[in-house]
């Protein structure tokens, strides 16, 4: 592929006008594509082919890398991970992860190692990014192990099991699952607070949260939450825990420290053309917009929030969640993630089919 000199000078103009200093990556799971997004201009830099139907996308602790879970469909289950390069722009690796299948959520350990769900075969795998290869599985023994979330020190992964209604834990340096904690039917998201003391997951058919303490293993508390809350993340000073709501079509902010409701937005747009045809979320979602996956802005002043049935990002406020703008991302917008590794240059040859 070649780089323009058009491409280099559209590339910097861009992101002048972007103060926050950050590219904006989203998963277009219909495309099976990844774009990387100017949030400022809402343009994509670039569009990079990766697997079929990518669900999933998670940084590098560097920024310099992202690995996207090619998660497939019932029909075509995926087995492998697609490993991108951020600085420049490409499609760097595909990591094969046979004989498992349906790899999800994804986490990154350090700047080597990536810790991937594999859905269909109850495991959690770890990943060399380097070597491109499979180096560890580790057995969930529960039934749709869905996402996982790491503590600071990489020392553990969390898995959620969406069909047992569990979070699986495991320690990494010991190779070993320590516990199985019950919380609550349809457990998805999964975020560990900056500190590593508590755990948060979405239980999305219970329309809870728990909270879990890392030290003892237990659910502290359930903060009720109806619409089918799917996502969390956590701002990067832990005082606020952000999460999607597929079913009420809402982002809702609680506050850590109190478990009170800080702000809530119903993200309220058109859906998009053929939206009636996705059947996952048409069905789950019952007419909105279903935002499943949010991102924290580097700088902690806003969140990014996929709209997958209006086919939209939308950047909101963190403080009152007012919205700041809407992106338009086309083919089912899903997982997201943050990069401050500017590419050096625009693949234009590059686009998605």
């Amino acid at each position: 592929m070649s780089w323009s000199r058009a491409a280099l000078l559209s590339l910097g103009a861009l992101l002048a006008g972007n103060a926050a200093g950050e590219v904006l990556l989203v998963v277009r799971k219909s495309a099976d594509a990844l774009d990387l997004v100017d949030p400022g201009s809402g343009v994509a830099l670039a569009s990079l082919p990766v697997g079929f139907a990518p669900h999933e996308v998670a940084v590098s602790p560097n920024r310099r890398w992202a690995a996207v879970s090619n998660y497939g469909t019932d029909s075509r289950p995926g087995q492998a991970l697609t490993l991108v390069d951020l600085e420049h722009p490409t499609r760097s690796r595909t990591i094969d992860i046979t004989p498992y299948t349906r790899p999800h959520g994804v986490a990154w350990l350090d700047d080597q190692r990536i810790a991937v769900t594999s859905e269909a075969s109850r495991q959690l795998l770890i990943v060399d990014a380097g070597a491109g290869a499979v180096k560890q599985s580790l057995a969930t023994d529960r039934e749709t192990s869905h996402m996982v979330s790491t503590d600071p020190s990489g020392g553990r992964a969390y898995v959620t099991n969406l069909g047992s209604g569990s979070l699986s834990v495991f320690d990494l340096a010991k190779g070993v699952k320590v516990a199985d904690v019950a919380t609550g039917a349809g457990s998805e998201g999964v975020a560990v607070s900056p500190d590593g003391r508590e755990i948060w997951v979405t239980a999305r058919q219970a329309d809870e949260i728990a909270i879990v303490d890392a030290a003892t293993l237990s659910v502290v508390q359930r903060v009720p939450m109806p619409g089918m809350p799917i996502r969390v993340v956590l701002a990067r000073d832990g005082g606020t825990a952000y999460i999607t709501c597929a079913r009420a079509g809402e982002v809702v902010a609680i506050d850590t420290a109190t478990r009170s409701v800080r702000a809530r937005h119903r993200i309220d747009l058109p859906l998009a053309s053929g939206a009636a045809g996705r059947p996952l979320y048409a069905k789950l979602s019952a007419g909105s917009v279903a935002p499943v996956g949010v991102a924290s802005a580097l700088d902690g002043k806003s969140i990014y929030v996929s709209a997958t049935m209006a086919d939209a990002v939308v950047q909101l406020d963190a403080v009152n969640l007012q919205v700041l703008r809407t992106i338009a991302v086309h083919g089912e917008p899903d997982g997201a993630g943050i990069t401050n590794v500017m590419p050096r240059a625009v693949c234009h040859a590059c686009k998605a089919p």
